[in-house]
């Protein structure tokens, strides 16, 4: 049986900080430290696909004119918007 995708993301990010404290520690010889470098892009690249897909999945629950519960769909708002926003 698979794990659940949530257990996956949770595991990742754990192994990712583990990662991220080794290298900053900076004990770990050339070698070894591009190994744990590229196995955290990875990681990265693999949270970020989780987060992704669950971002589509959200829907944002609003209240209508007539006080009816809807559903729209989630939009984050984009990298671009934010830094214009005071």
């Amino acid at each position: 049986m698979s794990k659940k995708k949530s257990e996956q993301f949770e595991e990742a990010v754990k192994r990712l900080q583990a990662i991220v404290e080794k290298l900053e520690r900076g004990d770990l010889p050339l070698e070894q430290s591009m190994e744990s470098f590229a196995e955290g892009m990875q990681l990265v690249q693999l949270c970020h696909q989780k987060l992704e897909e669950a971002e589509k999945r959200v829907q944002i629950l609003t209240k209508d004119q007539q006080g009816a519960w809807t559903t729209t769909p989630f939009e984050p708002i984009s990298k671009d918007s934010a830094e214009d926003s005071p």
